[in-house]
């Protein structure tokens, strides 16, 4: 693998952590009520630091860019995905709590995990620009259904579970935000007219500020490490699925590589939920609404 791609994919991870830290405690701020309202939003938007928060996601988005154009996904997703290492100690050390073997163990499972299914899958391949658009709606309303039944679940539970349930549903419309924008990005060779006129643009639109809700809901109801890695865990994996499913691109399942996958997809959900059930999460959520105290908020 080209330095550059390793490099690029550095960078990526440590500024996808700064982001994700930043967004996090500026959404955490907010009345508990905003959670799933657009309101919260509106009222992020007002604020210079999630402002900034989201301006260091943009740089990590590109770097992740320029390195997926200098290597292979299979190399450069998993490191990409170490903004996890980065993000919790930064986390940690905002909210002045310190991370134990258990957060560091979760970190490091979930990574690895993810790492040994991409290498055995090897996604690769497909075209998203010659598809039926009956084809889009039936997964993109697979996706958007498995979502919205997360965030009924996610609504009638504590915080901390109801943060993992709101993530991973963000997560999974994070992943087809990237096949809609693999989609759009394919026009290109029509002209910004054709993109314009045409439904990829406004349903990715409709999806990313959708992702965006939920992903800040989940950052607002609890500690990072509730939300971070179940974002980590679902847009790859629903990245991967969308890829293969729909735009024909190749995933091995051969019997070694797919005991292989289901072996990365068990270490990915053991250190979601090692994460999930961290002291770090469950021990700063109280009170009857389960919320994060303003006290330890402001920390």
């Amino acid at each position: 693998m080209p330095l550059e791609a390793i490099a690029f994919a550095v960078g990526a991870a440590v500024f996808l952590a700064v982001g994700f830290v930043v967004q996090q405690h500026a959404a955490a701020e907010q009345p508990p009520t905003d959670i799933l309202s657009f309101r919260l939003l509106a009222h992020l938007v007002r604020q210079p630091l999630w402002l900034g928060g989201i301006a260091a996601m943009i740089v990590g988005q590109l770097l992740g860019a320029t390195a997926l154009d200098h290597g292979d996904i299979a190399l450069v997703d998993p490191i990409m995905a170490s903004n996890l290492l980065f993000a919790l100690p930064l986390a940690a050390v905002w909210r002045r709590r310190r991370l134990g073997l258990r957060e560091w163990l979760g970190a490091v499972t979930l990574i690895v995990g993810l790492a040994v299914f991409i290498l055995a899958g090897d996604p690769s391949g497909g075209s998203p620009s010659h598809l039926p658009w009956a084809n889009w709606v039936i997964a993109g309303g697979s996706v958007t259904l498995i979502a919205a039944a997360l965030v009924a679940v996610a609504k009638r539970l504590e915080a901390s579970r109801e943060a993992t349930l709101l993530a991973t549903a963000a997560g999974l419309l994070y992943g087809l935000q990237d096949a809609l924008t693999q989609r759009t990005l394919a026009g290109f060779h029509g002209g910004f007219v054709l993109i314009l006129t045409s439904w990829p643009a406004y349903t990715l639109l409709t999806v990313a500020v959708v992702a965006l809700l939920l992903g800040q809901s989940a950052f607002e109801a609890a500690p990072l490490p509730a939300s971070l890695p179940a974002i980590t865990v679902a847009e790859p994996l629903a990245g991967i699925a969308f890829g293969a499913g729909v735009f024909g691109e190749h995933l091995s399942l051969g019997g070694p590589l797919l005991a292989a996958e289901l072996a990365g997809v068990a270490l990915m959900i053991t250190g979601v939920v090692m994460l999930a059930r961290s002291p770090v999460v469950t021990g700063a959520v109280v009170g009857d609404a389960g919320h994060v105290p303003p006290a330890d908020k402001a920390a």
